[in-house]
């Protein structure tokens, strides 16, 4: 069976897939949680947006609504900043499977 050996490459041997499909396993990860942090922190800064509407000018709900679309919008940065942090480690040690195609 040779699905998928064209996206990994040369660890896929007989079907089978090698140690050395760790970096690609690695990378697909990455791509993922990166991914998953996006829909997450748009489905937040839509859901807070949805609480500043309805708070009818409660302060509490209003704070709470600020509070949540500034922790959104704080973890989506930090998600960008790791990444970031890995490319540059990746480009200092010289891997380069880790960055995304």
């Amino acid at each position: 069976m040779t699905f998928g050996t064209s996206v990994w490459g040369s660890c896929v041997q007989g079907g089978v897939a090698t140690l050395a499909c760790i970096p690609v396993v690695l990378q697909n990860i990455i791509n993922f949680l990166i991914l998953f942090g996006g829909v997450v922190c748009v489905f937040l800064i839509v859901f807070s947006g949805y609480k500043y509407i309805t708070s009818e000018g409660d302060p509490e709900k209003v704070s709470s609504a600020r509070k949540t679309i500034f922790y959104a919008i704080g973890g989506f940065l930090l998600v960008l900043g790791s990444f970031l942090l890995l490319n540059i480690i990746a480009t200092f040690t010289g891997v380069t499977r880790l960055s995304p195609k």
